[in-house]
């Protein structure tokens, strides 16, 4: 059981069980492609740009294209949490504490898929028809930080990656960045510039779009120390696979007293379905 639930013991008096401030949940399934799945490797077919051909003469015959073929495989991996509460714990205390224990693994669950999304984002993909050839990530969608954090300029530079790869720009786009680039991304504007009421009303919460991008404030962006990653990209960009939803489980342990038992599980992968469709921009911060 968790050896800190005595902080909420009644001397404390407190007739509520305060959460920590966490994410609550993941603030990115909404962004990205979702599918279910039931194996341990999910495989999702792509179809590449294929050429028409010009016909020259009456009553040809008919040309067959070699239409391109690729598949982006996902390995599915499970995640758990659980919690005991000792039935003692509850006498002493003011407030049962189950429903919060319970809200805790569901947020925890949250940013597990999170990281997951993001990792695949930059990561490495697999591809062919076994998923047995590595794809990484092409330096061509990369935006270097020049020791400068998020700004207008990375932000058109970003667009205009998108838009040379011809990603449909119907398409919802999004960026996930930092609470701290947010900031910056204010700084970088003048006060009599255009731009400047639409971003401090972006970093204060009032919308959630600009330049085309619907903004995702996230704080588990990986970081190398100087550099934080912020990313663009189009939603069918990045498919996750979900081969259980969030479950939740909470009974009685008899092998532990009868202690309650808060269990949660998940199984779900995620992959980058098209490098043109992500954009790694590198922050300094």
């Amino acid at each position: 059981m968790s050896t800190t639930i005595t902080t909420a013991f009644v001397q404390q008096f407190s007739s509520n069980i305060a959460m920590l401030s966490q994410q609550m949940g993941s603030l990115l399934r909404s962004s990205v492609d979702v599918e279910s799945v039931n194996a341990e490797k999910a495989f999702f077919d792509q179809v590449g740009v294929a050429a028409a051909v010009a016909r020259t003469t009456r009553n040809s015959d008919t040309p067959l294209m070699d239409t391109p073929h690729t598949r982006r495989m996902v390995t599915m991996t499970d995640y758990e949490y659980a919690d005991l509460i000792d039935s003692q714990d509850k006498i002493r205390m003011l407030a049962d504490p189950t429903s919060t224990y319970a809200r805790a693994a569901a947020a925890a669950m949250g940013r597990a898929m999170d990281d997951v999304i993001i990792a695949a984002m930059h990561g490495t993909a697999k591809t062919g028809a076994s998923g047995a050839t590595s794809v990484s990530f092409p330096a061509s969608q990369q935006i270097a930080h020049g020791s400068a954090g998020l700004t207008i300029a990375k932000l058109l530079s970003a667009k205009e990656i998108l838009d040379a790869n011809s990603v449909d720009p119907s398409i919802p786009r999004y960026l996930v960045a930092s609470p701290k680039q947010m900031s910056d991304l204010l700084g970088t504007t003048q006060v009599t510039s255009s731009d400047f009421n639409t971003v401090k009303s972006l970093v204060q919460g009032q919308i959630d779009s600009f330049m085309g991008f619907k903004f995702i404030s996230s704080n588990r962006l990986p970081h190398n120390g100087t550099s934080r990653q912020v990313f663009a990209y189009a939603s069918d960009g990045m498919k996750v696979a979900i081969g259980k939803e969030p479950t939740a489980k909470i009974d009685e342990r008899a092998d532990k007293s009868y202690s309650t038992q808060i269990y949660y599980c998940q199984t779900l992968g995620a992959t980058r379905m098209e490098e043109e469709k992500i954009v790694e921009i590198a922050c300094n911060e």
